[in-house]
């Protein structure tokens, strides 16, 4: 085994140094989370893992990925998931973003199962893999897109939030197509959101989608997705 176990003790150190009893009560309620929380803020959080990860650099690729697994299945709290998110987002381990990655972003997923959690990995790190190997992740995204799974499928759909004129369209809308006739909250949500991303870029675009899937597109994704246009 390669983790870093000294990063983690810091880490879990520092976390228990910040802790905040009554943030944790309102924001485990927030999430819904069964792992209880330590009650830090997202802005102080993100500062400690930074001071943490500084302090102990990791060495290669297994070292980075063993320490983020055993960080995300080890969590005692929900922001070590997040931490482990963090690290995954750490800019001076983007040499590491690579295919390989994307069995742990899967696990991730797959075991985050609430927006929290799978939003980031989505909108970061699926992202960054699309920009980086388009052919290979457009077969990955397509088949996650008719996954089982509820949030494969709404990574899927939020891969290239904030892309702008990068978006790949064609994707976007093969992407959402599996999930249109759903009426999974999470994945209506997904798909006004993503159409209301790109809509920042083109709305014209998505005024025209819209009305060209109004008898499929729900009245949830279509309120987000129109939200910023005045213009409909």
């Amino acid at each position: 085994m390669t983790v870093s176990r000294k990063l983690i003790t810091a880490l879990r150190h520092e976390l228990q140094s910040q802790a905040n009893p009554e943030l944790a009560a309102r924001g485990q309620a927030y999430v819904k989370s069964a792992l209880p929380l330590y009650g830090i803020k997202a802005k102080a959080l993100r500062t400690t893992c930074k001071a943490v990860f500084q302090t102990f650099p990791l060495n290669d690729f297994a070292h980075w990925q063993e320490t983020v697994s055993a960080l995300w299945r080890g969590a005692r709290f929900r922001e070590e998931r997040h931490c482990a998110i963090h690290l995954c987002d750490e800019r001076k381990y983007s040499c590491f973003q690579t295919l390989d990655t994307l069995p742990l972003y899967e696990e991730m997923i797959v075991t985050g199962a609430w927006w929290d959690l799978v939003d980031p990995i989505a909108a970061h790190r699926l992202r960054y893999l699309l920009s980086r190997f388009p052919k290979q992740m457009n077969t990955v995204l397509l088949q996650w897109s008719h996954s089982n799974d509820v949030w494969k499928r709404r990574a899927a759909i939020l891969s290239q939030l904030r892309l702008k004129d990068k978006t790949n369209l064609d994707l976007l809308y093969r992407c959402i197509e599996p999930s249109l006739d759903s009426g999974e909250f999470f994945l209506q949500k997904a798909i006004g959101w993503a159409l209301r991303d790109y809509a920042w870029h083109d709305s014209r675009e998505i005024v025209r989608y819209a009305a060209a899937h109004k008898n499929r597109l729900s009245k949830l994704s279509r309120r987000e997705a129109l939200k910023n246009i005045t213009d409909k």
